[in-house]
Parts: structure tokens; sequence; C-alpha cells
């Protein structure tokens, strides 16, 4: 049952606070095969294997998306620089990635005087998206709205079963960082603002990536990114500063790595900005005292791209490159995805030989390295297969994908129960707008190739929305048309006049893909083309159904007044058009809930877990005179974290609790009964909620401490339970890590239930009173 990940031990030490004194930490535990190897390398082919340089140093272009070798750029970089590690490659068929895969690890061992193999790094983010033909399954933000861990594994199998036979042994998934900041490019890689549901589906992914008995004898390792606090920058722009108090990254940032590590992580890569204004890939109090002493993590650490020169060139935290290298190895770094040179190397060499960095470091992360590819089997089965390749393109996982995609829908707003649009009372039907006929939106970035690709190149055999609503309504007459000409004017005159003859439209909004700095956006405001659309066609006076692609919420408060219903459809990959057309029709009864908090306005971003000072602000908390200036205090949330319709009705009763007193290592059992009062089935995520009423620390509102999904036929009921355990659930960590557990009053909340219980230590579990009074304030 999807649970919290637990606290720190009360032994750990705060990242702050620890001794500089204190740096060595215990060599790397490493296997026979391993300490052998290290015995006999030499210190250049040691830093060989910490380094990580593209496909485009070895191809014969020069450009990504060439996946051929040139054999003449790599055998240098085998033979004199001993590089480890490549990555990196764009959609191209299973035969091409196996020919160059095996030349690749041909060459690598043949010129490696010890035969060591290279590992191959790539960015297969919502499935083997860099492979041709594969299961494109939906992106994590949507993920985290089916609320069902089992597509999360599922995203992992395919990509393994689509990858693992072609050499790629290394996938840089799952994004583990918190979706607490719309405004961010990469938001919609992140399983959502909850860090409980981050956690529970980024620990289902990796078990079953690097778990996977089907791709035997290979394995494959994870790479959880990107640690930590990447996904909360200030100005919400990639690659910034983040400015996180030490509780809220123990709090909020840590669980979902925390509980992928304790799942068997076996790499992480660094964030690329910055945390109170210190460069992470420079930050010993994050890479060696969090991640390593706190966390326990013993996998290997490797940079995003350039990062260490980023030092340089950007964050200006080093004057040279060579300082650089010095500071990230020094702070934790073990391999640097440099990717394009091998200064990183020569730079390594001098910092030992000038006796700045110790050979014993050097074998610390070479030996992780060297661990990693051992664990995954690589000395023993390095090259690639081709006997399984049937698997490649397989239907069961695209249908796999499709069932995420229909998970995922969330139907935000249905006035008057205008969705679903039954096929038999529809004859016309009008669908437009930038993602009515893309593909390309449907998935996102990191889809084909890194910012996606051209219209033109995606699968054919792939449904836009529009042509799934054609699909969906055979009888009906769908019309598309665009909104603009070829010069760019708006064709508004003709969207109003198509929008009176239809009996219903479609408007299919959005963004186009993107991923990292080329999103930076500074409104997340729905852009003015597309409100000018949207309002010429509610002007006609027919049902409007709005639905939102993209990777973040667009702000359409503006429009979602007079819409008749409203769908985010989010990034719902391969399957999304279909997925979407069939909510609209009604034949797939919507069960998505929001992974995040969907903004009502461009200037306020709020999570759901927010402190009580957001709900609390009136105008009389001002003094006389203020009373009647304007209205109270008006929430900033368009629609709630968890939020979601249905075509049917689900009730929820009887809450009740095993007991109001918790005490000691105690337990209590809470149940309620849920019913489907509707007329159809339906999957009903049932989340609990634990407000902590005082603490030490200002806690959230209220914060997800639990979560089923279930399918009710029509009329059924069942009861949902869930154990509340004291370390697990009413804890919360200081900033140094270390869980605190304090008598007092939780509200625990399912549905539209409430009831209150006390937490007390064994001694004040029979006293009448505690610290919070029997009112639930302070005495």
């Amino acid at each position: 049952m999807p649970t919290a990940a637990t606290p720190a031990a009360s032994s750990a030490p705060t990242a702050s606070s620890v001794s500089a004194a204190s740096n060595a930490l215990p060599p790397a535990v490493v296997s026979e095969r391993v300490a052998a190897l290290l015995a006999q390398m030499t210190l250049e082919e040691k830093i060989g294997q910490m380094t990580q340089l593209t496909n485009t140093v070895i191809n014969t272009t020069g450009v990504q998306k060439d996946v051929t070798l040139d054999s003449a750029k790599l055998v240098p970089l085998i033979r004199q620089y001993h590089v480890g590690s490549f990555l990196n490659g764009e959609a191209v068929p299973a035969a091409q990635w196996i020919r160059y895969s095996a030349a690749l690890q041909r060459i690598a061992m043949r010129e490696s005087r010890l035969h060591i193999p290279i590992i191959y790094g790539i960015d297969h983010m919502h499935g083997a998206s860099y492979v041709a033909g594969t299961a494109i399954f939906p992106h994590n933000l949507n993920l985290g709205g089916t609320f069902n861990p089992e597509f999360a594994r599922q995203t992992a199998r395919a990509t393994v079963l689509e990858s693992a036979d072609l050499g790629h042994h290394w996938v840089f998934a799952p994004v583990l960082d918190l979706g607490v900041n719309t405004y961010w490019p990469r938001v919609y890689e992140t399983y959502g603002e909850d860090p409980l549901v981050a956690s529970v589906m980024g620990a289902a992914f990796v078990r079953e990536l690097q778990e996977n008995k089907e791709i035997a004898p290979y394995k494959v390792a994870a790479c959880g990114k990107h640690f930590l606090g990447y996904s909360d920058p200030r100005n919400g722009w990639d690659r910034t500063n983040a400015l996180i108090p030490e509780q809220r990254i123990q709090e909020f940032f840590r669980p979902s790595f925390q509980a992928a590590i304790d799942a068997g992580l076996k790499s992480i890569m660094i964030n690329s900005g910055l945390i109170n204004g210190e460069p992470v890939h420079s930050s010993k109090a994050v890479l060696t005292d969090l991640l390593r002493r706190q966390m326990g993590f013993k996998g290997v650490a490797v940079t995003d791209w350039e990062d260490i020169i980023r030092l340089v060139r950007i964050q200006k935290t080093a004057p040279n490159e060579k300082e650089a290298t010095f500071q990230a190895i020094d702070a934790g770094v073990d391999m640097a995805m440099t990717p394009y040179t091998t200064n990183f190397c020569r730079y390594v060499k001098e910092l030992v030989r000038e006796g700045r960095l110790s050979e014993e470091r050097i074998n610390l992360s070479a030996g992780r390295v060297l661990q990693m590819k051992e664990d995954i089997g690589l000395f023993d089965n390095p090259m690639p297969r081709t006997d399984r390749l049937s698997r490649i393109g397989d239907p069961a996982l695209k249908l796999q994908a499709l069932e995420a995609a229909r998970e995922s829908i969330v139907l935000l707003k249905n006035e008057q129960g205008t969705l679903p649009l039954a096929p038999a009372k529809v004859k016309r039907l009008l669908v437009v707008g930038p993602s009515a006929d893309s593909r390309a939106n449907l998935a996102g970035g990191w889809t084909l190739a890194w910012q996606g690709r051209p219209e033109a190149e995606y699968p054919k055999e792939v449904l836009t929305i529009y042509a799934a609503l054609k699909k969906e309504y055979p009888g009906a007459q769908i019309e598309t048309m665009p909104y603009r000409d070829a010069a760019g004017k708006m064709l508004l005159s003709n969207i109003s006049a198509a929008a009176r003859r239809a009996d219903a439209v479609v408007l299919a909004l959005g963004e186009r893909p993107y991923t990292e700095g080329l999103g930076n956006t500074s409104d997340l405001t729905l852009p003015e083309d597309q409100l000018q659309l949207t309002r010429a066609a509610q002007a006609a006076g027919k049902p409007t159904v709005l639905v939102v692609i993209g990777g973040r919420p667009s702000i359409i408060r503006s429009v979602a007044d007079k819409a008749s219903a409203v769908v985010w459809g989010g990034l719902p990959g391969f399957g999304g058009g279909q997925a979407i057309a069939e909510v609209i029709s009604g034949k797939v009864n919507p069960s998505g809930k929001l992974s995040f908090t969907y903004p009502q306005f461009a200037g306020h971003i709020s999570n759901y877990h927010h402190d009580n000072n957001e709900n609390s602000l009136e105008l009389s908390d001002f003094g006389a005179g203020f009373e009647n200036r304007g209205p109270k205090y008006k929430a900033a949330m368009l629609t709630e974290f968890g939020e979601g319709l249905s075509y049917t009705t689900f009730k929820y009763s009887n809450l009740q609790l095993s007991d109001s007193v918790l005490s000691g290592n105690g337990t209590i059992r809470a149940t309620v009964q849920v019913a489907n009062t509707g007329s159809r089935a339906g999957k009903e995520a049932v989340l609990w909620f634990l407000t902590d009423e005082v603490g030490r620390v200002t806690r959230p509102v209220r914060l997800l401490k639990h979560f089923d999904k279930q399918e009710l036929a029509a009329g059924a009921s069942r009861q949902f339970t869930f154990e509340i355990q004291p370390r697990r659930d009413l804890t919360y960590p200081n900033a140094q890590g270390q869980a605190q557990l304090e008598d007092g009053y939780f509200t625990l909340r399912v549905g539209d239930q409430t009831k209150r219980f006390r937490y007390a230590t064994p001694a004040a579990a029979t006293t009448p009173t505690d610290r919070q009074g029997s009112a639930g304030t302070r005495p």
C-alpha cells in the first residue's frame, strides 16, 4: 500500500554541521572482480571510468540524430583517455542501434587494456523514447494523476523490454524532483507536487527497471534525477537558483529520492542549478553530507550536461575549469558528463599529481562506476542481441500506454453534464486549436528527440485528437480548420461560423514540445491567439469543451468560466488522442485526479500543502477601516490537487477510527465506506490526508499520507482502510533530518469525511490535555 517515506534516523547530522575536517568516507563496497581491476588500473584508466562523452564526438556527422559510429574518432578516446561511458542519440530503428552498440562495445573492449566494457546512458523518459516504433507512455505528471503506481511500473517494464537488448544499459530516469513550481519547464517530468506520490511512483519505476527478469541476462541501471531541489527555482527558469530552507528540503524534496535509494537506485544525476546560492555540483553539504552520510546512497553520482564547466561559465564560483573539476570531485561527483572534451581527464590527473585530490578519492568514484557495471552484468554480457526484437512495438505494450493515458485524463469541469457527448446525439463536431491535429503536442519533449521532432516525423499510426474523434464518431461530421492563415492572420470569423454549424466545439489548446531552458516562460497565461480563438468559438453559443494539452497548466481563468467542460490532457503520450476522444464520447469514464494544484492566476503559485497563512488572511486582519475595501482573501487555486470529476458519483461515509488516542508505537486503523451511487462503473482514487494541528515547525494545512485506487461497479460499495503508524505518518523532520514526533491533535480527512485523534507519549496518554490543549491550541 502506498505510504510515506520514513524520515531519517534521529542521529543523522545536518548538512551544514558536519565538520569540514571529516571528509573521509569509507571505501566503496566492491566485488572481488572490481577490487582486482582497481588494483591493476593506472590512474589514467581510473579517471577514464569517471568520464562520459556524448555520441556526437564519435559519430560520423557530429549530429545527435546520427546513430552511426566513426571508429577513427572512437579509438583514441578509448586508447588514450580510457573513456568508460557514452550517452545520447535519438529515435532510430532497433537494428541501427544494435549495429552502433555492437561496434562501440567491440572497439572499446579491444582497445581497453583490461577489456572494460562501455556503459551507455540514454534519456528514455516515458518509455523507450529514443527507439523508433516503441510504446510512448504519458509523461510523469500524467502518471501521477492516475494515482496508480502500476502505470509507473509498466512504463519501466516497457522501457527495458524495448531497449535493453540494444545496448542501452543506463536509463536516465526516473525524475524524482517535486513538481511544486508550475513555471519550471520540466514540471511535466515530475510525478507532481506531492512527496508521497513521487516516492511511491518513483520507487515502483526503479524496482521494475532494475529488477526485471524478462531482459535476462541483461540488467539496467536507473538514474534518479535531479538531486535535489532542482524543480523549485525562485524565478521558475531552468538551472537557476532555488531558495529552500533545510527543513523544507528534508520534508518535501528528500523523500522521493530516499524512497528510490531504499528501492536500490544505482545512480543519481545532480541538480544543475543552485540551492541558496551554492551550485549543487560543488556542494559537499548536499552531495556528501546529505546524500552519502544521511541518506546512505552508495551508487554513482553523475553530473548533468556540461555542469562542471557551468561552474565557470555561468555560475562563476570557479575561476577556471581545473578548479571547477576539483570542487565537483571534492564535493562528491563520481562521473562527469563533460560531454564534448577530454579536458576533465587531464585536469583530474593534474590535481592528483599536485596532491589536491588523492588517488584514494579517485578509487572511490572509479570503484562505484565499475561496480555499477558489475551489478548489471556488463562484464559478462556486454554485447547487444538481435533475437528478441519482436518485443519492440509490441501491441500489448502500446495498449498499456493507452490505458495509462485513459486513467491520466482529468475532467476539471462538466457544467450541466455536457460530457460525455454521446455519439448518437452528435451530428457535427468542430475540433480546433494548436493541439487538435498534432501528434507532437500530445507527447511533448523527450520524445524521439530532446525537443521532440517536426510533426511529419511522428508515427502515422498515432491518432491526433481530431483523428481519434473522427474514429470515435463514425456517423458524425468531424471538422477541423486552421485558425490562422499563411500570413499569421487570425481567421476568427471562419471559426465562429463553423462553431455555429456544430453541435459542440472541442478546443484543443496548449503548448508545443519543449524541455529544459528552451521551455522557460515568464507568463503561464494561455497565449493571446488561443484566447481569441476560444472566445470566438464560445461566442457561437454552442457547448465548448476546453482540452488543455501541455507540460504545465496554462492559465485559462478568463475563458474557463464560459466553457461547458474543461479537460486536463497534459502530455498523455502516443495514446493520448484516443484516450481524450474516448473520455469525450463517454466510452471511458475519467478517473484521473490532478497531481498538482492548478493555478488561477499567473502571478501566484500555491501548492496544496501550503501552510495556514495562505488560507487565513482577511482584510479585517489589518484593523478597523479596511473591512469594506474589497472581498476577503480569494484562493489562488483554480482547481486543487487531487481533484477530478467522473461520469458517476462516489459517496464517502462512516469514517471510523479504532481509537481516539494513539501512543507509543501503537497504531490506529481508519476505515471509510465508499459507494458508487451513479449509474455506471468508475474508478475512484481514495486519498487520505492528515493535518498536524500544531507543530514546532508550521505544518501544512494537509498532507497526503496514503492512497488507494479501485474500480466500483454502479451501486457497489466497499471499505477502504488506512493504518496510521506514528513514526511513518505523524512525524516530520527538522532541518537536520531528525524525525519529530510531538504530542498533539491530528485531523484525518478522506473525501468529505473528517475525524480527529490525539497522539500522546505513553506517559501522557492518560492525561486529558497535552501541549495543544483540549481545543487543539497551545495552552
